[in-house]
């Protein structure tokens, strides 16, 4: 009788090991699904907000007017960076670029003072841009405004297309792991379902018997959790120590998305899962359970 007990308490321990295995592979896939959506779109951001639009000033601005015009278009709401290039720092790049310096041969600077605005990501459109170069063409300093409309229009296209795409694959991998989840969980209250059977003949109310069933689901999705952060940690440092410059889409806000929607997807799977599973036997006859 002994030995018995201890043949079924070793075998539910390695359904729960297993059980834990692999809910810990499918959060993994579910927590690097979360990571790319979230990558994907500070991505976005981070190209859109280095696309620049070149203001060229007047040759009569001065360099006091050139950075008072600079505040004044830095509190503008679509403004995330402005660098302010003189007359000889143009000349000086120009220069370095071409391998000749133009005013030796012209007798004067050809070049004229610009300011590079570098917008915040929600006001690189074309809706956006309607509005603000005219604004931008306004000011007394400014003789033309230059940017790549093509450029932004491929930009944003490519990048609708791309979240388009990841989203579409995080609702489809998501529906895959709860199915996945959901069949580990069921096969495990399968083994099971005479135990659950016994104690209804007992006289032991739903919620009494879905108890431990519910709690033992609840730690295999925090361990499973754990394990599963623990190895997206792993590949997050692995990701940095080969492409250090990754740091520069990824925050540690994003870090700490990924690990509250693992434990999120972990407990909530889990815990529905085993709630609907009981319940299946519980309403299910002696005949039936012998016939599944």
């Amino acid at each position: 009788m002994g030995k018995k007990r201890k043949n079924t308490r070793s075998r539910y321990g390695l359904q729960a090991v297993t059980l834990c295995i692999s809910t810990t592979l499918v959060l993994v896939l579910l927590g690097m699904v979360v990571f790319s959506v979230l990558t994907a779109q500070n991505l976005s951001a981070y190209v859109k907000e280095n696309l620049t639009v070149t203001v060229m000033l007047s040759d009569d601005v001065s360099v006091n007017q050139a950075h008072r015009l600079c505040r004044d278009l830095y509190h503008r709401p679509y403004s995330h960076n402005i660098d302010y290039i003189s007359k000889e720092q143009a000349k000086k790049e120009q220069s370095a670029a071409m391998g000749a310096d133009p005013s030796e041969f012209l007798g004067f600077n050809p070049f004229v003072a610009t300011l590079e605005i570098q917008m915040k990501a929600a006001y690189v459109n074309r809706d956006s841009l309607k509005w603000i170069i005219p604004e931008l063409r306004k000011h007394q300093e400014v003789i033309d405004v230059a940017y790549q409309e093509d450029l932004m229009d491929r930009v944003n296209d490519n990048l609708k297309k791309i979240n388009m795409v990841l989203l579409v694959l995080a609702v489809l991998l998501t529906c895959v792991s709860f199915s996945l989840i959901s069949s580990m969980v069921k096969l495990d209250v399968y083994s099971r379902r005479f135990v659950i059977h016994t104690m209804k003949l007992v006289g032991a109310s739903w919620g009494f018997i879905r108890k431990p069933f519910l709690r033992n689901a609840v730690w295999i999705g925090v361990v499973a959790a754990i394990f599963a952060c623990a190895i997206l940690s792993g590949l997050g440092y692995g990701l940095y120590r080969y492409e250090p410059s990754v740091l520069l889409v990824i925050t540690w806000q994003d870090v700490a998305v990924v690990g509250a929607s693992v434990f999120l997807f972990g407990l909530v799977i889990t815990i529905l899962c085993a709630y609907f599973s009981v319940n299946r036997f519980l309403k299910m006859t002696a005949g039936q359970l012998y016939k599944i």
